[in-house]
């Protein structure tokens, strides 16, 4: 009886292997090998003009730490996080909670808030490129219609790094609406009863029951727009090209200059190292540090 239970349980578990070695081979092929190769290469003084690799050690990451433009870059690619995901969460909660209610034209809301996801990031860059524009843009002649000076929105560099960051907001907001609407529908409505027979206040109901009860899908809003806004640099070709001096130029644009514009391939490895560190250990504080908080029942 023993040896037949352990060979049900031993092909139980060859089956589920089974299963799973598809995914594995892509994860090898796609993700850990690069990651391997990355990591190996940062290790290199490997450029266009440098016909055979030479190994260095630390001495692309002692370069780096010395390098000003990429405390620059870094900085303002903190900067660029910690504006956009907040506001964005923010107004896609407050949108969720919108068009969640039953409203007459709420599928209309709901598509009129998530269509900037749909738009193709380079049409948005234009669009908001044309917004900015000196003198002509939709903003300044706002402001020339209030007699306020022209402003070169993206052309200064106290500017530049806040309008890329309301772009973001708009951009990023109705995606994120979407995950707080699920979370939304899925909390019982027998709550909202008896809060409302309790007599309740709007504001109370929202801090006490839809808020707390909101927690899980922040935390996971939470990560995907962190990690997400990290890597959102599409807008940056079209509308800045990391300028003004480097005003706006953000850490993954960075990397892709230093591998595709100047070939230096071990410096753009070193980057790339970097940038995957840092996410590791924003995700990291994010789930784990968040994750206590939080009731899932």
């Amino acid at each position: 009886m023993e040896k037949r239970l352990l060979a049900v349980r031993m092909r139980n578990n060859v089956q589920a292997w089974l299963l799973l070695l598809p995914t594995f081979i892509f994860l090898a092929l796609f993700t850990f090998y690069p990651l391997y190769k990355t990591v190996v290469t940062s290790f290199y003084l490997k450029k266009l003009a440098i016909r055979v690799p030479q190994f260095v050690g630390g001495g692309n990451y002692q370069k780096l730490w010395e390098d000003a433009k990429f405390w620059k870059v870094l900085g303002n690619t903190v900067i660029f996080v910690i504006g956009t995901v907040p506001a964005a969460m923010a107004i896609a909660m407050i949108m969720a909670l919108f068009v969640n209610r039953a409203i007459r034209g709420g599928g209309l809301m709901r598509t009129f808030y998530f269509y900037p996801t749909v738009i193709p990031a380079v049409a948005i860059a234009n669009i908001w490129l044309f917004i900015y524009t000196p003198k002509y843009g939709i903003l300044n002649s706002i402001l020339e219609w209030f007699h306020l000076p022209s402003v070169n929105w993206l052309g200064d560099m106290s500017t530049v790094l806040g309008s890329t960051i309301v772009m973001a907001i708009w951009k990023e907001a109705g995606f994120l609406m979407v995950f707080y609407l699920a979370g939304l529908q899925n909390i019982p409505k027998d709550l909202y009863e008896a809060a409302d027979v309790d007599g309740a206040r709007p504001w109370f109901v929202f801090w006490k029951v839809t808020f707390p009860l909101l927690m899980p899908s922040t935390l996971f809003i939470f990560i995907i727009a962190t990690t997400g806004t990290f890597k959102l640099i599409d807008h940056l070709p079209v509308m800045t090209g990391g300028g003004p001096d480097n005003a706006s130029n953000l850490l993954l644009y960075h990397i892709y200059e230093t591998a595709f514009k100047f070939w230096d391939e071990g410096m753009a490895a070193t980057l790339t190292v970097v940038l995957i560190v840092l996410l590791l250990i924003v995700s990291c504080i994010q789930f784990f540090g968040l994750d206590k908080k939080i009731h899932y029942s």
